[in-house]
């Protein structure tokens, strides 16, 4: 069975997507930046804008009866590439002990002119050998 899940943002309604769809064990995140009730967070730090925007992905698949370890793969969209530390070391700070599969490309630009990053999730609940779900 397909879930709809929204966040709230403007941009859900004003595009016609949902921050994260769900079917069965599966969850797909939207395309999600570091902008917070309209407004971008960390404007000229790519650390800062990828952190924000891995707590909203991740809280949007909390929502959706997911957690950030059931995370299978991460795709990283960045304005630019020679910034691959700072971007990982976000990265890691959440899926660290996760290990997705992960991509991260660089691209001439996103919505707006002050984003450097968007990224996308998807994740998988895990079934053990029993066929029960992991916690």
């Amino acid at each position: 069975m397909r879930e709809n899940f929204a966040s709230g943002s403007p941009w859900e309604d004003a595009v016609g997507y949902s921050r994260v769809v769900t079917v069965g064990d599966s969850a797909w995140v939207a395309g999600t930046t570091a902008t917070v009730d309209g407004e971008v967070v960390g404007v000229g730090d790519v650390y800062e804008q990828a952190r924000v925007a891995f707590g909203i992905a991740v809280e949007g698949l909390r929502a959706a009866g997911f957690a950030a370890a059931d995370v299978v793969r991460t795709r990283m969209f960045v304005t630019d590439i020679a910034l691959f530390d700072e971007v990982g070391r976000a990265h890691s700070e959440f899926f660290d002990s996760v290990r997705p599969v992960a991509t991260m490309v660089e691209v001439s630009g996103l919505a707006l002119p002050e984003h450097l990053i968007e990224i996308e999730i998807d994740a998988q609940r895990s079934r053990d050998t029993r066929g029960t779900l992991k916690a």
